[in-house]
């Protein structure tokens, strides 16, 4: 630990808070956030978190107990806020007596929250303005996580640095606050962690180690891209509040425009209900994510990252991403 003495001081609310020696959390990834990639996170020093996606309860049970075989340290399960069996994913985690809860993806049902501290596990939220925040925090929130547009996957409107200024000076003194999206060294993480962050989150950088079970041509797609190529989806129909998705461009990110259109379609002729609109596009990016992730059709899947896509040069154990990250975040610390 006295290794990075200056690091785990800043660390230390977060590190108390997840139970782990790093507060690095590793982002949800659909498909690739699975049991071997959470264990090496874990038993790496970081936190794991399960990205249970469009998972029905019997397939996070078995995920969960799968992970459990292969860390004794603590981890976390990612829950989508409208999945329609969102409290059965409850009970599964309750059964496991999972430590922490990640809510993702908009406002947490009524009960929803109360029912994850019932079983005592704590409830970390993401929110994209402060006003939620404050209310999300207020109503049972244990954390926070800002995550900014550089991020891969599902995306807000603002950069990283934008709602670090904002929200960091406003909550960090009595809150928990994690910083993610677009980081990808260690520097980054000092210069949040002295703006009053608790800790981050990186999704990108882990997607291609070793332990990741992402396809060959995935990883391949990732080594050879940069920054500007991990773009936003446009939204086609102002009525269907699809959230922006970012990626790797491809035919499969053209192909997701269509998919809108079609949807929107539907909305219009059969009058389904908006929310099972919204879902149908999430079962579209949970197929076109496995094409890629699993699959390795790198043309027509979804290829999710974010802009810290072009610091991913090569497949590394996470122990050596991990030591890397915290070796460069105490060089900044101490050279300050």
């Amino acid at each position: 630990m006295t290794a990075f003495a200056k690091t785990s001081q800043l660390m230390k609310r977060g590190t108390d808070f997840l139970g782990s020696e790093y507060a690095v959390l590793c982002g949800a990834m659909s498909w690739v956030s699975e049991r071997g990639l959470v264990s090496a996170i874990s038993n790496a020093g970081g936190f794991g978190v399960i990205a249970c996606g469009a998972m029905t309860p019997d397939l996070l049970d078995n995920e969960i107990a799968e992970t459990k075989k292969l860390t004794s340290k603590p981890f976390g399960v990612n829950l989508i806020t409208m999945h329609p069996q969102i409290f059965e994913l409850i009970e599964v985690c309750a059964k496991y007596g999972v430590t922490h809860v990640v809510l993702a993806g908009g406002i947490p049902p009524k009960g929803s929250v109360e029912a994850i501290k019932a079983f005592g596990a704590k409830v970390i939220v993401f929110a994209p303005t402060l006003a939620l925040a404050k209310k999300l925090l207020r109503s049972g929130g244990d954390a926070l996580v800002i995550e900014g547009m550089e991020a891969g996957g599902h995306i807000g409107p603002v950069s990283t640095s934008v709602l670090a200024q904002e929200f960091l000076p406003a909550l960090a003194e009595d809150h928990l606050v994690f910083v993610a999206g677009g980081i990808g060294r260690g520097e980054a993480i000092a210069g949040y962690l002295e703006m009053g962050a608790v800790g981050v989150q990186l999704g990108t950088r882990f997607a291609c180690a070793k332990e990741s079970i992402a396809h060959e041509n995935f990883k391949k797609a990732f080594f050879r891209a940069n920054a500007r190529d991990a773009i936003a989806s446009v939204q086609v129909d102002p009525r269907l509040p699809v959230i922006p998705v970012r990626a790797l461009k491809n035919k499969g990110t053209e192909e997701f425009t269509a998919k809108q259109r079609e949807v929107a379609a539907i909305l219009d002729s059969e009058g389904i209900p908006m929310l099972e609109a919204q879902l149908q596009i999430e079962h579209y990016w949970a197929g076109a994510l496995r094409k890629a992730v699993i699959d390795g059709d790198v043309e027509n899947g979804s290829l999710m990252a974010g802009q810290s896509v072009g610091m991913v040069k090569e497949e590394e154990p996470v122990a050596d991403i991990m030591t890397s990250l915290m070796e460069e975040s105490e060089a900044a610390l101490t050279g300050r």
